[in-house]
């Protein structure tokens, strides 16, 4: 059950980080709307990562929070913010994804 509770706070990393972005794009309401996002955000997945801990030890759980974080960030950048896809950074992100699936394969738990 911890390591869905660990998927998830990493899903709301990325909502966290994606809100930044329209943040910095918008101004006025929307932009206060945008932050009140990322502090939503953010709260909710520090303390979901704080409930994965419980059972996971933390340098696995930290390492895939921030990998979900990574990978989900990048493909939103690209798919949203029109960030460049180039070999070299897709090569990378599936290299996260196999290093996430290799943390989840060798812990304990």
């Amino acid at each position: 059950m911890n390591w869905i509770i660990l998927i998830i706070a990493g899903l709301f990393e990325v909502a966290f980080a994606s809100c930044l972005g329209k943040v910095k794009e918008t101004t006025g309401t929307a932009m206060y709307l945008w932050f009140a996002g990322f502090l939503i955000s953010l709260t909710i997945s520090m303390l979901l990562l704080i409930k994965a801990t419980e059972t996971l030890p933390i340098g696995t759980a930290y390492a895939v929070w921030t990998g979900i974080g990574a990978v989900g960030t990048a493909l939103v950048g690209i798919f949203f913010f029109k960030d460049p896809v180039t070999f070299w950074r897709i090569f990378f992100i599936v290299t996260l994804i196999g290093s996430v699936i290799g943390l989840k394969a060798v812990s304990s738990h």
